[in-house]
């Protein structure tokens, strides 16, 4: 440290010495002496952005002003740049302000400069700071980009357009497959339990950002009425954003009466059923069902690639989900069992009480609890055949008795996902609430402002950003997502990819 300070030219950092004295002055004047503190927080918080905006700008010209001539430098090309012009310059604008970046350009006709220095400091290619991206990543994760930057303005004093936010935004989560993917293994608890769930949330898209078949949906349906969407419209507005989920979770046996006791009998705390430990989520607008699923593999493999721990997949029945996790199972050559979620089964019971029994009449509850608990002793098919016969010995008309003909079909074509006999044994959940969780966290709660219509990579981006902050990834995404940009926009550039040293 010593050596250093021997080292820096004399007016080295005049100008930061001249801001903090200018300061102190000021603190010890007439006129601060008369002020609030919080008078005085607001005009140092401005104060010492200028100073260590000031800082930085003296430590930048002194690298600049120490900076080796090299005599050429060769790029990834294998072309020596013979010719060097010092001092070129560019602009940077950070947390504490604008900055000016002097260094030398090595140059040789008809190829493109090369700049060592933007490579050892890091530089982004567009003119705003890491620090900026970083703060626009968590910003905008939280809320509108229109909030976003009426944040950052407020803690860094930097003013950016809602389009600047959002092509941050875009570039901080440029690195999240790629960090996934690269991750080393984690391995679980031995014993516990290996969740996989996933499902969808719609998300309203800019016309241009809609998939094919919705984009022409929507061209081709009038609306009903001038000033709003009536039902079903907007449905053709949505691209569905696929959310995927693993957990690991410690066995809980229970029984059918834990899950659904009578009405004047309260469940046990001791049977609330198993707890979620270790959940890691993704979501995707731009990647179907199957990458979402093939991604949920990976990391389910990664937290067990031998296969030895009990892996149970937890869905809500729809089909396709069904397929694509068997066509995974079989390739990777593992054992799922799938678990329709038991809720979304009392869903279709509670639809088919209706047909039977008027809004409100306490009997409906009673034959939904009965049915139900038919259905978790394993009795699916007992189930559809007295809803079917008792929609026929009530003389139901076809449109009256629909949704029980729905709810007995449902059960018929998800029987072999109904086994909740051997899930409660196991202690295995069966409930599908992390992923519905997720959706509403990841999804809903940020992508369903009002008055939001999403582009494809804006909304991709916050998405992903969303994931990495709720896994508790995002410091090790960070240090992850800066290398890689060190990589991308300057070793790349060198053989072998060694930035020449210019200290």
């Amino acid at each position: 440290m010593k050596a250093y300070a021997l080292e820096i030219p004399p007016a080295a950092f005049s100008g930061s010495r001249g801001r903090f004295e200018t300061v102190v002055s000021w603190l010890d004047g007439q006129e601060a002496a008369g002020l609030t503190h919080a008078e005085l927080e607001a005009r140092l918080q401005v104060e010492s952005r200028e100073l260590f905006r000031q800082l930085l700008q003296d430590h930048l010209d002194l690298r600049a002003q120490q900076e080796t001539r090299l005599a050429a430098v060769v790029g990834a090309d294998g072309v020596a740049r013979g010719g060097a012009e010092t001092g070129r310059e560019r602009g940077l604008s950070t947390v504490f302000g604008e900055v000016r970046v002097r260094r030398t350009a090595y140059r040789t006709r008809g190829h493109a400069d090369l700049h060592p220095a933007d490579g050892m400091l890091n530089l982004p290619v567009e003119r705003y700071s890491h620090g900026l991206r970083l703060l626009t990543a968590i910003e905008s994760a939280r809320g509108s980009f229109a909030d976003a930057a009426v944040a950052l303005e407020r803690v860094t004093g930097q003013r950016l357009g809602n389009r600047q936010v959002e092509q941050l935004a875009r570039r901080a989560a440029a690195d999240f497959d790629r960090f996934y993917a690269s991750r080393p293994r984690q391995l679980s608890v031995a014993g516990a339990v290996l969740v996989l769930s996933c499902d969808g949330k719609g998300i309203v898209m800019r016309p241009e950002a809609l998939r094919p078949a919705t984009a022409k949906a929507a061209g081709t349906s009038a609306k009903k009425l001038a000033t709003r969407l009536s039902k079903g419209e907007k449905r053709n507005r949505k691209r569905m954003a696929e959310v995927g989920a693993v957990y690991d979770t410690t066995p809980v046996p229970r029984t059918p009466g834990d899950i659904l006791p009578a009405a004047d009998t309260q469940r046990p705390p001791s049977k609330t059923g198993p707890n979620a430990r270790g959940k890691w989520l993704v979501a995707s607008v731009v990647h179907d069902a199957t990458d979402v699923i093939g991604q949920v593999f990976d990391e389910a493999t990664r937290r067990d690639p031998d296969h030895h721990r009990t892996w149970v997949a937890l869905v809500d029945g729809n089909t396709h989900q069904i397929q694509r996790i068997h066509t995974e199972a079989r390739t990777r050559g593992v054992d799922v069992t799938i678990v329709v979620d038991f809720v979304h089964v009392l869903e279709y019971l509670w639809k088919a009480a209706w047909c039977f029994f008027t809004e409100g009449d306490p009997d409906a509850e009673t034959w939904v609890r009965a049915h139900g608990l038919r259905l978790l002793h394993g009795r699916s098919s007992d189930v559809a055949g007295a809803i079917r016969r008792k929609a026929t010995s009530a003389r139901l008309q076809p449109g009256q008795r629909a949704n029980a003909d729905t709810c007995a079909t449902y059960l018929t074509n998800k029987r072999p996902y109904l086994d909740y006999p051997t899930a409660l044994e196991a202690g295995w959940p069966i409930a599908t609430g992390v992923i519905e969780g997720a959706c509403r966290h990841l999804v809903k709660d940020r992508m369903d402002l009002t008055g939001a219509r999403w582009g494809l990579d804006g909304a991709e981006a916050i998405l992903k950003l969303r994931a990495l902050r709720s896994n508790g990834d995002f410091d090790q995404y960070w240090a992850y997502h800066l290398a890689q940009e060190q990589q991308r926009v300057h070793q790349a550039r060198y053989p072998d990819g060694v930035i020449p040293s210019v200290r």
